[in-house]
């Protein structure tokens, strides 16, 4: 089955394109489990989560799964939210980057998390992804 925003909508957000939120303003519930395709159509995993600074309460990173066979040896890594796009006419988001090139991303295990606010951590990161890092 397809996971994306319209079909994890428990609320009806979407039901009416015309007049509801999206795609400016989306329920956070809704983009986890969201597919990320990059733009040659390959799929690179799923979103599994959202890391917000909490002193500005933006999103910083989606956490992406990529690999592994049904949940297991997944690599996850953290996504800058600026790398992401939706792709609302496919219902996903796009990431412009090589699935080869995930193999050399900064990734962790969920065993291991990163401190995401480690200010050279997160600088490596978004060099990776092409992404300004403001905290600098």
């Amino acid at each position: 089955m397809e996971t994306n925003y319209v079909t994890r909508d428990n609320f009806g957000m979407y039901a009416n394109r015309d007049s509801g939120p999206g795609p400016a303003l989306m329920g956070a519930d809704t983009l986890i489990g969201n597919d990320v395709y990059n733009s040659e159509g390959e799929d690179l995993g799923d979103i599994k989560e959202f890391m917000i600074d909490m002193s500005s309460g933006r999103i910083e990173y989606a956490v992406l799964s990529f690999g592994g066979v049904l949940g297991m040896g997944d690599k996850l890594f953290a996504v800058p939210w600026a790398a992401l796009e939706l792709d609302t006419a496919n219902k996903r988001f796009t990431l412009d980057v090589m699935k080869e090139a995930l193999h050399e991303a900064p990734g962790f295990d969920q065993d291991h998390w990163p401190s995401m606010s480690d200010k050279s951590w997160a600088s490596g990161v978004h060099k990776f992804y092409g992404t300004p890092y403001g905290a600098e």
